[in-house]
C-alpha cells in the first residue's frame, strides 16, 4: 500500500499557492496599467475640450475658422449611416442566426457558414473596407456617398449580430418549442411567437453593441474615401457625408498646422463618448430589464 507523503503534498501546495499569488499579482498589474492609461487619456481629453463642447460646437457647420466650426453636419452624416446599417445589419444579422440555428441541419454546409463567421469577426476592419471600396463604391458605382459607406460598416458589424443572435436564440429552451408544436403551430408560428420574443433582449443588446462599434470605427471610411471638407449638410443616403470619427481623424492630422484644431478634435471625441455611452447604457437596460430567466 503506498502512503501520501505529506511533506511532498505540502511542497507541491506551497509551489502552486506562489503560482498563483504571482499570476493574480501580474493580471492585477494588467489591469491597474489599462486603467492608469484610461484615466490619463480621458483627462487629456477634457482638459483640452474645455471650454469649446457648447451649443454652438455641435449646431455649426464645419469651418476653416475654429472659433466657428462644429460637427452638425458630422452628427447628420453619422445618423444617416445608422440609418442604413441598422436595418441592413439587424435583417441580415438576425435572419442568418435563424437559420443556422433553426432551419440547417448539422453538416458540412453548417459548419462551413459558421466557420467563416467567427473568422470575420477576427478580419480587421480595413479589409471591410477595401471590401466595400472594391464592391460598393467602384463595383456599384456608388461613389462614397452614405449608402455605400453604410453596406460597408454593416458588412464589418454583421458577423458581430450573428453570434449574438446565435446565442440568444440557443437560450430559448426547447420545451418552449416542443410546447408550440403541441399546439399545432408551424415551423414559423413557433420562430415568430415563441423563439423571437424569448431572445429579443440578446439579440437587441447585441446590434446596439454592433451599432455602437460601426458608430466609432474609422479606417473603413478612410479607405472608400470618406471626405471630412465643407460639404452640404446630409438629408438623404445618396449624398456625400463625413462622421464623427473622420472628422476627430482629420482635425487631429490637421492640429500640426493649427493648434486649435487638437481642442477641437477632443471636444468631438467627447461628443462621441457620449453617444456611446448613452448607447450602451441602453444595451445594459434592456439586457437586466427584459431578459427573461427560464
Amino acid at each position: 500500500m503506498k502512503y501520501i507523503d505529506s511533506a511532498q503534498v505540502q511542497k507541491k501546495m506551497t509551489s502552486r499557492l506562489s503560482t498563483n499569488q504571482i499570476a493574480k499579482f501580474l493580471f492585477l498589474l494588467a489591469t491597474l496599467f489599462g486603467l492608469v492609461v484610461l484615466v490619463v487619456l480621458i483627462y487629456r481629453i477634457l482638459t483640452q475640450s474645455m471650454g469649446w463642447v457648447d451649443f454652438s460646437f455641435i449646431t455649426n457647420k464645419l469651418s476653416t475658422n475654429p472659433d466657428r466650426a462644429g460637427i452638425m453636419g458630422a452628427i447628420l452624416g453619422t445618423f444617416w449611416l445608422m440609418v442604413v446599417v441598422a436595418p441592413v445589419t439587424m435583417l441580415l444579422g438576425i435572419g442568418t442566426a435563424l437559420y443556422l440555428e433553426e432551419y440547417a441541419k448539422k453538416g458540412r454546409l453548417r459548419n462551413f457558414i459558421q466557420t467563416n463567421i467567427a473568422n470575420l469577426a477576427g478580419v480587421p476592419s480595413i479589409v471591410f473596407g477595401i471590401l466595400g471600396l472594391t464592391v460598393f463604391v467602384r463595383g456599384m458605382d456608388l461613389g462614397n456617398i452614405i449608402l455605400a459607406g453604410g453596406l460597408t460598416m454593416s458588412l464589418l458589424v454583421l458577423p458581430v449580430v450573428v453570434v449574438a443572435s446565435q446565442e440568444a436564440i440557443r437560450s430559448v429552451p426547447n420545451y418552449l418549442r416542443e410546447a408550440s408544436f403541441g399546439m399545432g403551430a408551424t415551423k414559423w408560428q413557433t420562430i415568430k411567437k415563441v423563439v423571437l420574443p424569448a431572445s429579443l433582449p440578446g439579440i437587441l443588446t447585441g446590434l446596439i453593441l454592433a451599432l455602437s462599434r460601426a458608430i466609432g470605427e474609422t479606417a473603413p471610411l478612410v479607405v472608400i474615401g470618406i471626405p471630412a471638407l465643407l460639404i452640404p449638410l446630409p438629408d438623404s443616403i445618396f449624398d456625400k457625408f463625413t462622421v464623427l470619427p473622420m472628422q476627430i481623424y482629420y482635425w487631429t492630422i490637421d492640429a500640426a498646422l493649427v493648434a486649435e484644431y487638437a481642442n477641437l478634435a477632443a471636444a468631438t471625441i467627447v461628443i462621441l463618448l457620449f453617444v456611446l455611452f448613452v448607447m450602451n447604457s441602453i444595451a445594459i437596460i434592456i439586457r437586466n430589464k427584459f431578459q427573461r430567466r427560464f
